[in-house]
């Protein structure tokens, strides 16, 4: 018998000083039966970074020729492509190629900074691609957030994230590993 996804509903106030959006979601998150809470919280963090009316799930470790997350066009071009983890240049390129822009969200410390000293000179070149690393501590604090059910809100101002609910509060910080020059669209 095969497992199921573990589904998680999230109510998230968000207010991006940066963009100047404010925004209100309601998100039901399938999390994949081989995915971990953490890569789970973490796609729902990049999903708050980036939000906006049109930004929508994929089918994620089910489909090889998706991203996690997305944004398309009108004309089902995609505007944003953003990924987990440590894919392979291969994998960057094609997202490269697709997208408009291509956000990467790397963690697990020891596995992501070997895998940047290998690819770093390979994905200089990929003016539309941004690389954003955030730690294990900042990634265990986040993952405290998670249950079954989330009221979240964020603030999101200089790079900086705000993440709190009834209970707890966290300041979060990437460290950016690679800047993009394609400034993400409205």
């Amino acid at each position: 018998m095969a497992l199921k996804a573990t589904i998680y509903k999230a109510v998230i106030n968000i207010a991006d000083m940066d963009r100047n959006f404010f925004y209100d979601a309601n998100l039901t998150l399938a999390q994949h039966p081989s995915e971990t809470e953490q890569r789970m919280m973490l796609r729902l963090l990049a999903w708050i970074c980036h939000a906006d009316e049109h930004l929508s799930f994929t089918r994620g470790l089910s489909a090889e020729d998706e991203p996690e997350i997305w944004r398309k066009n009108d004309h089902n071009g995609i505007e944003l492509w953003i990924e987990l983890g440590l894919p392979d240049e291969k994998r960057l390129k094609k997202a490269c190629n697709q997208s408009r822009e291509v956000v990467l969200y790397a963690y697990g410390e020891r596995a992501a900074r070997v895998w940047w000293s290998q690819i770093e000179g390979k994905v200089r070149g990929f003016e539309n691609l941004r690389i954003r690393y955030i730690d294990d501590e900042m990634l265990t604090q986040l993952t405290a957030f998670g249950s079954r059910t989330m009221d979240l809100q964020a603030t999101l101002q200089d790079g900086t994230i705000w993440l709190s609910d009834a209970q707890s509060n966290l300041e979060i910080h990437f460290s950016e590993w690679k800047e993009s020059i394609v400034k993400e669209a409205r």
